[in-house]
C-alpha cells in the first residue's frame, strides 16, 4: 500500500505535465512536487547521481552554444532549485555565482517590490544572500540584502563525477528558499541567472533578458514564470494529493479501456 501512495504523485505530475506542457509558453518554468528533497546533502553539486532525479528538468540553450542545466521542485514549506552550469570549466571561486529570483505576486512591474526576492549563491561559498525588493527608486538595483533569512541555503561547489550531465569539473548551485517568504501560489514571477567569471558573461533566463553587471538585477517586468500545473504548490497537502491521485487515475485508466484520451492534446 505504501509504494502505491508513493507511486500515485509521481504518476499524477506525469499526466498532468504531459498532457498540459503544451499549452505553456516558452517563458514558463513547469515546477513538481517531490517527497525526498529533505534528503539533500548540501555540498552545492550533484553528491549522487540521484540526489536531484526527482524534480522537473529544464535544458536551458544559448546562442553560443552553451546549456545550463534547471532542476526545480517543492516540498512542504521550500522550494528547491538546482543550477548545473555545465559548459563553464574555468572555476572562478568566490566570482562564478547564480542568481534566482521570485515575485510572489507575479506584478511583471517596471520597480520591485516587498514580495520580490532574489537567492544567491557563489561557488566555493557556503552560504548566500536573500535579497528584497522594494527599497529604492531604481528599477535595476532595487534590492536590499535581508540579514539572517531563517532557513534559507544557497551553496556552491564544482560538480564532477556524480554530475547526470557531464563528469568534467564546472560549478554548480543548489537553493532551498522558504515559501514563506514570497507566499504561496501556482504561479511566480522568475528569473535566473548564472555567471561565467572568465567569460564575463552572464547566463539568463528568460534568455532574451540582458543583464549589466553583477549589481544590476532586470525588474520583474521583464521575468518569466514559475507554474505549478497540478496546484499542488499552494493548495494540496500530501493526503489530498495523493487522494486526488487516485481519482484521476482511476479516470484515466476507464477512459483508457474505451479508448478516449484523458487530456486534450
Amino acid at each position: 500500500m505504501k509504494s502505491v501512495l508513493f507511486i500515485l504523485p509521481l504518476v499524477l505530475s506525469f499526466l498532468i505535465f504531459s498532457g498540459y506542457k503544451e499549452s505553456f509558453g516558452l517563458d514558463q518554468i513547469l515546477i513538481t512536487i517531490s517527497n525526498d528533497r529533505d534528503a539533500i546533502t548540501y555540498d552545492g553539486k550533484w553528491t549522487d547521481t540521484y540526489e536531484w532525479k526527482r524534480t522537473s528538468l529544464d535544458t536551458i540553450p544559448y546562442d553560443d552554444g552553451r546549456l545550463v542545466i534547471l532542476r526545480t521542485a517543492h516540498q512542504g514549506n521550500f522550494l528547491y532549485v538546482f543550477v548545473d552550469a555545465i559548459n563553464d570549466f574555468t572555476l572562478d571561486n568566490g566570482k562564478d555565482n547564480a542568481v534566482v529570483c521570485i515575485d510572489g505576486n507575479n506584478t511583471k512591474s517596471e520597480l520591485t517590490d516587498k514580495n520580490d526576492f532574489c537567492f544567491t549563491a557563489t561557488l566555493g561559498q557556503n552560504s548566500g544572500a536573500v535579497l528584497q525588493g522594494g527599497d529604492n527608486s531604481s528599477a535595476a538595483k532595487n534590492f536590499q540584502n535581508i540579514i539572517n533569512a531563517t532557513d534559507f541555503i544557497g551553496t556552491s561547489s564544482v560538480s564532477d563525477q556524480n554530475d547526470r550531465y557531464t563528469t568534467t569539473k564546472h560549478p554548480s548551485y543548489e537553493f532551498r528558499m522558504p515559501i514563506e517568504l514570497f507566499g504561496r501560489s501556482d504561479k511566480y514571477g522568475f528569473f535566473l541567472s548564472a555567471y561565467d567569471a572568465s567569460a564575463k558573461k552572464f547566463y539568463n533566463w528568460p534568455t532574451n533578458v540582458a543583464r549589466a553587471d553583477l549589481s544590476s538585477i532586470p525588474p520583474p517586468l521583464y521575468w518569466g514564470e514559475l507554474v505549478s500545473p497540478d496546484k499542488s504548490l499552494p493548495e494540496f497537502n500530501t493526503p489530498v494529493v495523493v487522494f486526488v491521485s487516485s481519482i484521476i487515475i482511476i479516470i484515466y485508466l476507464a477512459r483508457a479501456q474505451h479508448g478516449k484520451k484523458f487530456f486534450d492534446s
